[in-house]
């Protein structure tokens, strides 16, 4: 039995489901958190670990993503409690599709799925398919439209988080006088988010001495080579048997005198235990949660520039509102631009006029918008 006092609060959440499949085994959560802008938004994971509490604090993120990038969404997230190394493909599938027809009754009318840990645009065709509107998620291949030509798939390789995390880092770099191209750059994970920054940062010059995955960390103080990176990896399944570099421990990342850090891979990686040894001078979390609350406050009382998770990595959430409305590759990239580089901009300015922390700035603005929508919808709803 879920407690939900332990995190409902004046903005939601407004839905918590938990849904099961006899035939399959699929055990499924969804949150709904806020819809006062529209339907929830959010990424469907598939980790063996996922569960309510994790699910609501990435859904509550999700609402204030897609009000402070202005997009008609709200914010919600759901879960599939697998793991896809021990499962076929086949079977894997089969859990999408009944997660898919299970939430029928609210998808895509109060939720909206997307690509997230372990899923991807062939997840995202399975669902739309076996939900029966394609309207029901987004981050679907390129071919798959409604019409020929109109509100097609936005496809994973544009690396929409990727190149949203990038304008960020960017743009938070310039504003502490670090300039990205003499700086030094760590990333942490090598997935879906990090490999698209590394490769950004490569085109625009950036030195990237360190990379992690899930069986460690590759160093190297004169820089790396994306293109040798991703080949590696692909070769290898590991970014720590590139050459020439220093193979360290995947929590040593974090000790590493650069400028810069990107947690790009899971939450909380960046905790009591290693905060107190981070060096770099600017924090841009590309995943989400991916710093507890305590430690975000400790690296703001440093001096550190911290730029929030739901300000960072909105890029994929603008993606989705691209595809959404039938926009093109070229034009998504764009409007992620655009966004990203207003928001942080914004943010910094809110934090430094007011002398309060990026996250507080950006949930001062979030939580009036939020706010002013749903005494609208009330409103409506009363009269």
């Amino acid at each position: 039995m879920v407690d939900i006092e332990k995190f409902a609060d004046e903005w939601g959440p407004e839905k918590v489901l938990q849904v099961y499949d006899s035939n399959t085994g699929m055990k499924g959560i969804l949150i709904i958190d806020n819809t006062a802008l529209g339907p929830g938004k959010g990424g469907i994971r598939m980790t063996p670990t996922v569960n309510v509490e994790e699910v609501f604090r990435l859904a509550r993120t999700m609402t204030w993503k897609c009000t402070l990038a202005e997009l008609p969404f709200g914010g919600a997230k759901s879960g599939i409690i697998a793991n896809p190394k021990k499962i076929s493909k086949e079977e894997k599938m089969n859990l999408i599709k009944a997660f898919a027809v299970a939430l029928k009754p609210f998808s895509p009318s109060q939720y909206i799925a997307a690509p997230d840990i372990n899923t991807g645009e062939e997840e995202m065709a399975a669902y739309a398919l076996a939900n029966g509107s394609l309207k029901s998620c987004t981050g679907k291949p390129a071919d798959m439209c409604v019409r020929p030509g109109e509100e097609c798939g936005i496809p994973h390789e544009y690396g929409s988080t990727g190149y949203g995390v990038f304008q960020a880092t960017k743009l938070a770099a310039e504003h502490i006088g670090i300039k990205l191209k003499e700086g030094t750059t760590a990333i942490d994970g090598f997935g879906n988010v990090g490999s698209f920054l590394a490769k950004y940062l490569s085109e625009f010059g950036a030195k990237i001495v360190a990379i992690s995955d899930s069986k460690g960390c590759i160093y190297n103080p004169d820089g790396l080579d994306y293109e040798k990176l991703k080949k590696v990896k692909k070769e290898t399944r590991s970014v720590i048997n590139y050459e020439p570099g220093e193979v360290l421990r995947y929590e040593e990342i974090f000790e590493l005198p650069v400028d810069i850090l990107v947690p790009a891979s899971i939450p909380d990686v960046i905790n009591e235990k290693n905060v107190d040894e981070i060096k770099a001078k600017v924090v841009v979390e590309a995943a989400n949660i991916p710093v507890t609350y305590e430690s975000e406050k400790r690296l703001n009382k440093k001096g550190v520039l911290v730029i929030p998770d739901f300000i960072a990595n909105a890029g994929g959430v603008i993606s989705s509102y691209a595809e959404y409305i039938g926009e093109n590759p070229q034009r998504m990239l764009q409007m992620v631009e655009e966004k990203i580089v207003k928001n942080v901009r914004l943010v910094i300015e809110k934090a430094e006029e007011e002398k309060i922390a990026p996250r507080d700035a950006a949930l001062k603005i979030a939580q009036k918008r939020v706010k002013e929508a749903m005494e609208k919808r009330a409103k409506v709803e009363n009269t």
